[in-house]
């Protein structure tokens, strides 16, 4: 038996939290900000780099867990897209973004 034989893939460092986001590690960086950064042609160096409370081991096994399932992935990512649009359009028609300006000046005090 040889080293090769011995050797065995770990398991892609991804955990789901209490709302279902997929995270990275024990660390709170999303797996879409990992994958759309990597997406963007990052490199795993890269991508630790902007992510510093991340281990370069575990960028590289998400990147190659989306590479072996990237359908599964990517349908993951689509839902993710459409809940955040969903939440935009919720939070824009509770909060309308037109006259943000007067009405943050409206509430200005003036000073004495």
């Amino acid at each position: 038996m040889t080293t090769l034989d011995t050797l065995a893939a770990e398991p892609a460092p991804i955990r789901h939290d209490a709302e279902g986001v997929a995270r990275v590690g024990g660390t709170r960086v999303r797996l879409e900000s990992v994958i759309t950064a990597f997406q963007n042609g990052c490199a795993a160096e890269e991508i630790l780099l902007k992510y510093p409370s991340l281990h370069l081991t575990d960028i590289y096994g998400v990147i190659a867990y989306y590479l072996w399932r990237r359908d599964e992935i990517e349908a993951y990512l689509h839902e993710r897209q459409s809940m955040e649009a969903q939440v935009r359009e919720e939070n824009e028609a509770r909060f309308p973004p037109e006259g943000v300006r007067q009405r943050l000046l409206a509430r200005r005090v003036p000073s004495p």
